[in-house]
């Protein structure tokens, strides 16, 4: 069983110090989540939480993943370093694969690209882009950004994004490319990570809760007939301490990484 430590609610002066240390205790990665703008007032109905309220603070900082996880790269050598996760639709898909290869490119093939349609309906509207079609959209990334990064000249034509001929070089330095996670815990997304995916990324799960999504995507993977194709499951199980017969419970539910935060935000020694 892998173990990833999430660098949420990190100060980022200490997020590379803390990567060094989970490297150092024998973590086999770090993780960053993304967004690229809070609205004032949030609408959008949160997918992971029970009454759909958003536990989001607006003012609370957003800072760019890539360019935080490069800074934790500089300072480790082996950890792996992953989105959780990268709201897809939001850019080009050539900006994306990008930044991405760069970043894989400077931890020496260490990049793991969590990625998700994204839920919250004003990030969309503030960056002008159609939030209906945002599944489609990551659909359309997901496939532009494969072919950067292994074709030697790249022509593309999608609905939402077209392009080429052109070369993109350098490629990444794992092969064929990073592995892609996709993220999303409805049936829409479940079907998205089987047909595009390297794997999927969950988010809050029990063990059981696991089973019953990995039971979903290996149906999903069948039906889009890669049933034999590899496929990591990844999912965060929030805070706490996991004892080794939780994750041989995760292991029997199919789970390949476990991404625990070990630590709360101590308010009173702000």
């Amino acid at each position: 069983m892998k173990i990833g430590v999430p660098l949420f609610l990190l100060r980022p002066e200490r997020m590379a110090a803390v990567a060094l240390r989970a490297e150092e205790l024998g973590f086999e990665s770090v993780w960053l989540p993304e967004h690229l703008v809070f609205p004032v007032d949030i609408a959008s109905r949160y997918p992971y939480s029970p009454d759909g309220g958003a536990p989001i603070n607006p003012a609370t900082p957003l800072l760019d993943p890539f360019i935080l996880l490069a800074q934790v790269a500089a300072r480790t050598s082996r950890i792996r370093i992953g989105t959780n996760i990268y709201i897809l639709p939001l850019r080009h898909p050539i900006a994306t694969a990008r930044m991405a290869m760069t970043l894989d490119l400077v931890s020496g093939g260490r990049l793991s690209l969590g990625v998700g349609a994204g839920w919250l309906a004003e990030e969309f509207a503030a960056v002008d882009v159609d939030f209906a079609s945002r599944g489609a959209r990551t659909r359309e990334c997901v496939r532009a950004i494969r072919a950067l990064w292994t074709e030697e000249e790249i022509e593309f034509r999608g609905k939402f994004f077209s392009f080429g001929p052109v070369r993109f070089e350098p490629k990444p330095v794992q092969k064929p490319h990073p592995p892609i996670l996709v993220g999303g815990e409805t049936p829409a997304a479940l079907r998205r990570a089987a047909a595009l995916g390297d794997g999927w990324y969950g988010v809050r799960h029990t063990p059981e809760s696991a089973a019953a999504q990995v039971a979903n995507l290996r149906a999903e993977l069948a039906a889009a007939g890669r049933a034999d194709v590899p496929f990591e499951i990844t999912v965060s199980v929030g805070y706490g301490n996991l004892e080794a017969a939780d994750l041989e419970r995760y292991a029997a539910a199919g789970v390949d990484r476990v991404v625990v935060l070990p630590w709360t935000r101590d308010r009173e020694a702000e």
